[in-house]
């Protein structure tokens, strides 16, 4: 690559494939030295990274750098890399307490190791040893994302600032988690306490604050840093918001082979998603009735899906959310409007938030 600074998403995209390939590599290596058994633990943690995904959270990381004055260097992929570890952990915890069955077209890392066990005939229990599987493994990546970003080689004069973000980051998305799961044992929901979690359990983590872990890699001059991470916050946090209601719509609405994930599987698993709490504001009271009666059931067939995307649309609230989404990604893009960022990155972020929202998986 001949300019670095210069290139494109894609071009980093797979700069960070590389560096997840080789961090992987050598941690297989170390974990299977433990013990044979852990062969299937690391095939399937490789397997989870490697084999689908966008990186948005390291590209963000990464143009963040760019654009606070960075130039590039293979010590910033690798740290960039490491947020991508990070993604792994939320996403097989979070397909363990939605109770999903499947990741990318694939098995959920819980329902992968319940099939190994039960293909086995091992003793006890399939569906708790894949449970307890998938909340070690998901541990593992956490582990993996800090040992990742303390390997990679970067300034030890700008870890602790780095670390200070890395550390709130992953604060937020634990406190997101946790809106999320109590959420859905409330007897009533709010437009405002759905957004909340949006805010916090993806669009934060999503978005802006990997721009400002970005920053933070660029730069000790606190002044600069502060003024970059500010217009990167009146960026990151719309569009982190209307990254993560364009999931909520994918999750009723979205084509199963686009998303990888079982049509209508946020009706199955009953998420209190922003669209649902919209559409229950405008639903008649027939319809709400009818849609609790179905909403959460995980045995939920074609035509109950059916039925409830029809209450949902007829509420309006999709329309709602399209408008919301458009409206949220116009916010983000106008606060790219200064010098305070370089050219090229603000370039770059006018692009990845298209692919943010606009996206199918």
């Amino acid at each position: 690559m001949a300019n670095e600074n210069s290139a494109t998403p894609a071009a980093i995209r797979t700069l960070i494939e590389g560096e997840l390939a080789t961090f992987l590599s050598a941690q297989k290596t170390y974990l299977e030295s433990i013990g044979s058994e852990l062969v299937p633990a690391s095939d399937a943690l490789s397997s989870f990274l490697l084999d689908g995904g966008k990186r948005l959270r390291p590209l963000f990381a990464y143009f963040g750098f760019i654009g606070a004055g960075g130039t590039h260097s293979q010590e910033v992929i690798r740290a960039c890399a490491s947020l991508e570890l990070l993604q792994a952990c939320a996403l097989i915890h979070d397909d363990l307490m939605d109770g999903s069955d499947t990741r990318r077209g694939k098995p959920a890392i819980h329902k992968h190791f319940e099939k190994l066990h039960s293909n086995e005939s091992a003793v006890g229990s399939s569906v708790g040893f894949g449970q307890a599987a998938a909340i070690l493994l998901g541990d593992l990546a956490l582990v993996y994302s800090d040992l990742a970003l303390h390997q990679s080689g970067i300034n030890n004069n700008l870890l602790p600032q780095v670390l200070a973000v890395h550390d709130e980051m992953r604060v937020e998305l634990m406190a997101g988690q946790f809106l999320d799961i109590y959420e859905q044992t409330r007897s009533s929901h709010t437009v405002e306490r759905a957004l909340t979690i949006a805010r916090y359990k993806s669009g934060k983590y999503t978005i802006e604050r990997p721009l400002h872990f970005g920053a933070s890699l660029a730069t000790t001059d606190k002044d600069h840093l502060a003024q970059v991470t500010s217009h990167y916050s009146a960026y990151g946090l719309p569009l982190g918001e209307a990254f993560q209601l364009r999931d909520d719509l994918l999750g009723v609405f979205g084509d199963p082979e686009l998303t990888g994930k079982p049509a209508g599987d946020d009706l199955r698993e009953g998420k209190r998603t922003v669209l649902v709490a919209m559409a229950q504001e405008s639903m008649s009271a027939a319809d709400i009735k009818e849609f609790e009666s179905q909403f959460g059931k995980p045995d939920l067939d074609a035509k109950g899906i059916a039925t409830l995307r029809q209450i949902i649309t007829d509420s309006g609230a999709p329309e709602h959310v399209e408008t919301l989404i458009t409206n949220l990604t116009n916010t983000a893009t106008q606060a790219l409007d200064t010098t305070a960022i370089t050219t090229q990155a603000r370039q770059v972020l006018e692009e990845l938030a298209i692919i943010a929202t606009k996206r199918n998986l």
